[in-house]
């Protein structure tokens, strides 16, 4: 949703154009956070470069680690709550609004690995006769927008109940304000380990 200042483009042409009677379509928004398991694709895409045909090339791994993913997650690899880490209101936001530092909190609600972090939006049309909302969730209907993926540097071990607090900091890159930099703090004290790491990545 803040991605590319696709945001900034509404608000500056709301700001520009839109009567003192007019309608924003959708006029609300919200982004929310969900902790993913999934050792596959983390194989895959970054455990790969510890060995790749026998020769060290973590390098990349470290490289890579810091670059989001954008695609479709399994809802099935969904392995904790959801916490909304944003809510907006189009109407009467501003571009200050986008720039945030959230703190959230998730609990497992089964035994696994996390291993990593996905993000997704919803947006509403509340200014109508009938309200509706969409969503591009996991949970729901594929969208192209998919979601976005947050790879920790080490997988946390997680039992079912227990709690990853922490917190995601989301701000435009200062030398190009279309990619983001977001910083994803994670302090986990479970039965089976205990971990505290803060992970920077740039959306680009």
């Amino acid at each position: 949703m803040l991605y590319e200042s696709m945001l900034d483009s509404v608000l500056f042409a709301r700001d520009k154009y839109l009567v003192s009677s007019g309608l924003m379509m959708p006029d609300k928004a919200m982004i929310y956070i969900c902790g993913l398991e999934d050792a596959q694709i983390r194989q895959e895409r970054i455990d790969f470069w510890d060995d790749v045909y026998g020769f060290d090339m973590s390098v990349i791994k470290d490289i890579a680690l810091k670059e989001p993913i954008v695609d479709v997650v399994d809802c099935k690899n969904v392995m904790t709550d959801i916490s909304p880490i944003l809510k907006l209101d189009i109407l009467t936001c501003t571009k200050d609004d986008l720039a945030f530092t959230t703190a959230f909190r998730l609990t497992a609600n089964r035994n696994d690995f996390m291993h990593g972090i996905v993000a997704y939006f919803e947006c509403a049309f509340t200014q109508v006769h009938k309200p509706i909302g969409w969503s591009t969730s996991p949970f729901s209907q594929y969208t192209h927008w998919k979601q976005t993926l947050f790879y920790l540097t080490d997988p946390l071990t997680v039992c079912e109940g227990e709690t990853i607090e922490g917190s995601i900091s989301c701000s435009p890159n200062d030398l190009n304000p279309r990619d983001l930099n977001i910083r994803i703090m994670v302090d986990f004290n479970g039965c089976h380990m205990k971990k505290n790491m803060s992970s920077e990545y740039r959306l680009r």
